[in-house]
C-alpha cells in the first residue's frame, strides 16, 4: 500500500514550479499547483521559514540561492516520463492516424507540448514540441479541469483567458467539463483551433498536471471517434502513470 503525506507533494510542487527560475506571487503558485490559495500561502510560508523559499519584492516567491543551484537536477520530474511516452505516443499516432500529444502545466496559467507522436497521413495538423496555449483552452484545458476539479470562480477565470474560434459561453463550458468527468475524456470542437477536433485526458497525479492530446481534422472525425480516441488516451494515461510511479 503506497503512502503519500499531501503536503510533501504539494511543497514539492511548489518547488519545482519556482526552479524554473522566475519569481512568482501567491496567486500564480496557487494556480500552477492547482493548490488553494490559503493551503498555498500555508506551504509557502513553512518552505520560507525552513530556508527553502526566500520572499521577493512585489509579494513574489523565489527559490533560495542554495536550493536554486543545481535545481536542475531534480526540478524536472517529467524528463523520465517524456522518454518513456515517445514511442507510446508514437505508436498512438499510428493507430489514430493523428498526432498524438503530451503536454505540461508551466507558470500556472499555460500549457506546454513537450511530446509528439506524428502519424504517417500526408497531410498533417502541425504541432511542434515546444509550443504554448492558454491552460484552459482546448480539449486538454476541459479534461485538466475536471481533473483537478476546478471551483466554479476558476474555472472561469480559465475561460476568459483563452481567445476561441467560434462562439463559446462558460455555461456551455462547464458543462463540456462536466462532460469530462463523466466521460473520462473531453472533446473539443473546433472551438480551440478551426477546423480541429481534438480529444484529451489528463494523466494522473497528485495534482494533475500532465495530459494527452489526439488531433483531427473536424471534417474526417465526428463522434464515433470520439469514445475509441478517449479509450486508448485513458490507456496510455494510465500506463505512463503506472511506469513513472514505479520508477
Amino acid at each position: 500500500m503506497e503512502l503519500r503525506v499531501r503536503s510533501v507533494g504539494h511543497a514539492f510542487a511548489i518547488m519545482r514550479l519556482l526552479a524554473h527560475g522566475e519569481a512568482m506571487t501567491l496567486s500564480e503558485i496557487a494556480r500552477g499547483c492547482a493548490l488553494s490559495p490559503s493551503t498555498c500561502l500555508g506551504l509557502l510560508r513553512t518552505l520560507i521559514g525552513e530556508r527553502v523559499l526566500a520572499a521577493q519584492p512585489g509579494k513574489r516567491y523565489a527559490l533560495a540561492p542554495a536550493w536554486r543551484e543545481g535545481s536542475a537536477r531534480w526540478a524536472d520530474p517529467h524528463a523520465q516520463i517524456v522518454a518513456t511516452a515517445r514511442p507510446l505516443l508514437d505508436r498512438a499516432a499510428r493507430q489514430l492516424d493523428a498526432p498524438v500529444g503530451l503536454w505540461r502545466v508551466v507558470a500556472g496559467e499555460r500549457l506546454q507540448l513537450i511530446a509528439l507522436g506524428e502519424s504517417a497521413a500526408s497531410t498533417r495538423i502541425h504541432m511542434q514540441v515546444g509550443q504554448r496555449q492558454p491552460i484552459g483552452g482546448g480539449a486538454t484545458g476541459r479534461a485538466l479541469a475536471a481533473a483537478q476539479r476546478l471551483e466554479e470562480a476558476a474555472v472561469a477565470t480559465r475561460f476568459a483567458a483563452v481567445r476561441w474560434e467560434r462562439a463559446l459561453d462558460l455555461a456551455a463550458y462547464r458543462r463540456q467539463i462536466a462532460d469530462a468527468a463523466r466521460d473520462g475524456y473531453a472533446v473539443d470542437d473546433r472551438y480551440g483551433h478551426a477546423g480541429v477536433r481534438s480529444i484529451a485526458v489528463a494523466v494522473p497525479g497528485d495534482p494533475p498536471t500532465l495530459c494527452l492530446s489526439v488531433s483531427f481534422f473536424a471534417a474526417d472525425a465526428g463522434c464515433a471517434r470520439d469514445a475509441e480516441a478517449g479509450q486508448l488516451l485513458k490507456d496510455l494515461a494510465n500506463g505512463l502513470h503506472a511506469s513513472t510511479s514505479a520508477a
